[in-house]
């Protein structure tokens, strides 16, 4: 069998990994890259393979990076099936409808084709199969399962046996520390591991520490009267904050406040998590027998650009909540406009920022910033708590790795920036002894 690396091979996004033998072949995830512009053309060239030849496509998570060019590969011939766990697939749903509506928009303004077209996503959702954790695929020479991952709601890992050997893809492997998810199931008998490395060099604050930095932002954005804006990303991170505000104010750790989540797709993401709570960790299936977890007193969800903008009628102190995670478009920009150069409010960054974002920027401590043309004086305080990431820090990595040593024989990683998985890669040689390869994009092994 052979592995080829087409995406998220030396850096975080643009998932897509193709499995061959002589009669069949198979990808793991086909997402977007999502970078600079330069990168984001990437996305309109063409596939390093037939199409036409992929007999099924198997899909670790709905964030886009890992989904976002399945209906592209449907456009150009792939008639195969598409394969995840439920809440993966119904998630998938509302990403690629958002993300299509986006791109027709851009490509309008650009006066260029989209990348597909509403239709193309449509074919692909009657593509699409879903299968229960642990349910077995078969295919001749080929058996695939889905394995809990712990990133957002429905994420997996990808097992696949072939020739007497066990692959595992991670995907991204979720933080344990997480409240709602179940935390990744120990993977002990592999032989190869395709493994995330996003924070193959990084560490992230414990879960009592997380709490008490957000009970601090919270408390002294609101006594100094500002706006607390939180750019989060539409799946897992928003329910994830809304389950710990929700519980803040219950237990009478801050007051309560007017609350927005100005996100169109957070608050369809946030239906699809309601439906399939059983998903969650047993903890917060006990909870919800009491208490509805994302919801409180003064907490208004605005789909609309009409409820949006009547935000700004809404004196302060209060919290926005909107997309996108990095700043980088969508409505948290509009905020950020607004209420930046307020020394009273607070921008708090709980997501992971790409090289060159303005979020990443504004994380760095940048103190002028453009944003639809207006120069902007940055005063308010910029804030970052990373214990909410939805991915594993190096030790969660390391560990995870490691339970799997005594079958391991190469270890592969991927979706990083070449620092954190080279950092990791050194930590997995000398304590493990193991072999570990960084590959870069289009490079083949045989395994």
């Amino acid at each position: 069998m052979k592995i080829h690396f087409y995406g998220a091979s030396q850096e975080v996004t643009g998932s897509c990994f193709l499995l061959e033998n002589k009669q069949a072949k198979f990808l793991i995830d086909c997402g977007l890259w999502q970078c600079a512009r330069l990168c984001e053309r990437q996305n309109h060239d063409p596939f390093p393979f037939n199409p036409k030849e992929i007999e099924a496509v198997f899909v670790t998570h709905s964030h886009i990076d890992h989904i976002g060019r399945i209906p592209k590969l449907v456009k150009d011939g792939f008639q195969g099936k598409i394969y995840s766990t439920e809440p993966t697939r119904d998630l998938s749903k509302i990403m690629l409808e958002d993300s299509q509506s986006l791109m027709k928009r851009e490509a309008e303004e650009q006066k260029i084709a989209p990348l597909y077209k509403m239709e193309d996503v449509k074919k692909a959702l009657t593509l699409w199969k879903s299968a229960e954790y642990g349910e077995k695929i078969a295919f001749p020479d080929f058996e695939f399962r889905f394995l809990e991952a712990g990133h957002i709601l429905g994420s997996a890992m990808v097992e696949v046996l072939h020739g007497g050997k066990k692959v595992v893809f991670t995907g991204d492997l979720g933080n344990k520390s997480s409240d709602l998810l179940k935390p990744p199931e120990k993977i002990q008998d592999a032989n190869f591991l395709i493994a995330d490395s996003l924070y193959g060099d990084s560490l992230h604050e414990g879960v009592s520490e997380r709490k008490i930095k957000l009970e601090r932002v919270i408390e002294d954005t609101m006594n100094k009267k500002g706006v607390l804006m939180i750019p989060a990303f539409s799946l897992e991170r928003t329910q994830e904050l809304l389950f710990e505000i929700n519980n803040l104010i219950e237990r009478g750790r801050v007051p309560r406040f007017p609350a927005f989540i100005d996100s169109p797709l957070a608050i369809k993401a946030l239906d699809v998590y309601k439906q399939h709570s059983r998903y969650f960790n047993l903890d917060v299936k006990s909870q919800m027998k009491i208490d509805d977890i994302f919801n409180f007193s003064g907490l208004t969800l605005t789909p609309s650009v009409e409820e949006s903008k009547k935000i700004n009628d809404v004196p302060s102190p209060k919290i926005i909540l909107a997309g996108s995670g990095m700043s980088e478009g969508g409505r948290i920009l509009f905020h950020e406009e607004r209420y930046l150069s307020d020394p009273n409010s607070t921008l708090l960054i709980v997501s992971y920022q790409a090289v060159g974002s303005l979020g990443r920027r504004l994380k760095e401590g940048i103190k002028k910033i453009v944003i639809h043309g207006k120069i902007i004086d940055v005063r308010a305080r910029i804030e970052s708590i990373s214990g909410f990431s939805a991915h594993a820090d190096y030790n969660e990595l390391f560990e995870f790795i490691e339970q799997a040593k005594d079958n391991l024989e190469k270890v592969f990683l991927i979706h990083s920036e070449p620092r954190a998985s080279f950092f990791l890669a050194q930590l997995i040689r000398d304590n493990l002894g193991r072999e570990v390869v960084i590959p870069k994009y289009g490079d083949v092994f045989e395994i």
